[in-house]
């Protein structure tokens, strides 16, 4: 009897040696590496879109000097005008101007007699 509980105790002690503070169980790593870190690098980049068809006409225009983004892109709305966001972000945040060009239309409601009973 003495043996099992000297046994019991060795255990005991060996599982306890394994477990961090708390008694929570310990995990294995991850399995994958941690990403390398690049320093930020310049970049600049436009594009446009004008489809008659479909009335789709939008663009995006952006640079970068690796510490401060600035940019603008537009978007023709449904109702006729063009809207304009012009933007900067850089450590302080993001700051966007928005601004309209044209003037919107909207067409005329039909109207419709009510018809007799």
């Amino acid at each position: 009897m003495n043996k099992f509980i000297v046994l019991a105790t060795l255990i005991a002690v060996a599982v306890a040696a394994d477990l961090p503070a708390y008694g929570k169980p310990s995990y294995p790593a991850a399995g994958y590496a941690k990403p390398e870190e690049y320093a930020p690098m310049p970049y600049s980049f436009d594009w446009n879109v004008k489809d008659e068809p479909s009335y789709n006409d939008f663009g995006h225009k952006e640079t970068s000097d690796g510490k401060v983004v600035t940019g603008s892109y537009r978007v023709l709305l449904p109702d006729g005008r063009t809207q304009i966001v012009t933007y900067k972000a850089d450590e302080n945040g993001y700051v966007a101007d928005v601004k309209y060009e044209g003037e919107a239309k909207y067409p005329a409601p039909e109207y419709k007699p009510a018809s007799k009973y």
